[in-house]
C-alpha cells in the first residue's frame, strides 16, 4: 500500500513538474513571438572629389627599336602636354611598355585561318592620372583631340569617379538609417496600444552607390558607380524589438 502511495506520489509530481516546463514553454514562444522587425533606410547625395582618367598611345614599326625610340617621343610630346594643361608631375603616371608581334594573316581557300609572315611590332603604352582637381581632368579628358591633333596615335578612356570620405558617409547613413527604423517600430507599437521594449537584434545591409534618378540595379554584394560624378548613397538597418 506503502509503495502505491509513493509511486502515486511520483507521478503527480512529474506531472506537476511537466506542466511547469510546458508552461515556460508557452510562456517563451510567445514572448519570442511578441517582437517588431522593421527595416529603415538611410539616404546622402555627394559629389566626387577624386578622379582618375588614363589613354593608351602606341607606335607600329617592323623595326623594334625604331618603334621604341618613336614611341618615347610621343611619351614626351603627352607629357609636356599635360604639364602645359597644369598636371603636376607626381600626377602622371606611364605603364611599362606593352609589345606585341603582328603577323599577316588570311583564309585559306577552305575559309581556314592562317598566319602568315612576320609583319612588325606594334608597341603600346598607357599613361594615367589620378587627381582632386576634378574640373581640371574632367576637361582634359575633353580636349584630349589636341593630342590627337600633333600625331599621336592616342585613344582615351572614361573618367571614373570616387570619394575619399565614404567612411563618415557611411557612418551618417547607418545613424539615419537606425533613427528611420526606430521611428518606424515606435509608429507600429503606438498603433497596436504596445510599446517597444528592449532591441533583440540589428543588422546591416550593404552600401549602394549610385547615380542619383538613375535606375541602376542594387547588387546583392552593394553597388560603387565610378561613372558619375554626383553620387546617391544609401544603405539599410534592420531592426528587431521586443513589444511591451
Amino acid at each position: 500500500m506503502n509503495k502505491n502511495i509513493f509511486a502515486v506520489a511520483i507521478a503527480a509530481l512529474g506531472f506537476i513538474i511537466g506542466l511547469g516546463f510546458l508552461g515556460n514553454a508557452i510562456k517563451n514562444r510567445n514572448k519570442s513571438e511578441n517582437t517588431i522587425s522593421v527595416t529603415g533606410l538611410g539616404t546622402k547625395q555627394f559629389t566626387s572629389d577624386l578622379i582618375t582618367w588614363s589613354g593608351s598611345f602606341s607606335k607600329n614599326n617592323s623595326d623594334l627599336k625604331s618603334a621604341y625610340d618613336e614611341l618615347a617621343m610621343d611619351r614626351k610630346v603627352i607629357n609636356d602636354y599635360l604639364l602645359s594643361k597644369g598636371i603636376q608631375q607626381k600626377e602622371i603616371v606611364f605603364s611599362s611598355v606593352d609589345i606585341q608581334k603582328q603577323f599577316r594573316s588570311y583564309n585559306d581557300a577552305n575559309g581556314n585561318y592562317v598566319q602568315g609572315e612576320f609583319s612588325g611590332y606594334n608597341l603600346t603604352q598607357k599613361v594615367s592620372i589620378e587627381s582632386k582637381e576634378v574640373s581640371k581632368i574632367e576637361n582634359l579628358s575633353r580636349n584630349i583631340t589636341e593630342i590627337i591633333n600633333r600625331g599621336i596615335e592616342f585613344t582615351s578612356s572614361s573618367p571614373a569617379y570616387f570619394y575619399t570620405k565614404l567612411a563618415t558617409v557611411k557612418q551618417e547613413m547607418i545613424a539615419s538609417a537606425t533613427k528611420d527604423a526606430k521611428e518606424r517600430a515606435e509608429k507600429i507599437a503606438e498603433n497596436s496600444g504596445s510599446s517597444l521594449g528592449n532591441l533583440k537584434k540589428a543588422t546591416m545591409g550593404v552600401i549602394q552607390i549610385t547615380a542619383p534618378n538613375s535606375n541602376e540595379d542594387y547588387s546583392y554584394g552593394g553597388t560603387f558607380n565610378t561613372s558619375s560624378k554626383e553620387k546617391e548613397a544609401s544603405i539599410t538597418i534592420k531592426l528587431e524589438y521586443e513589444v511591451n
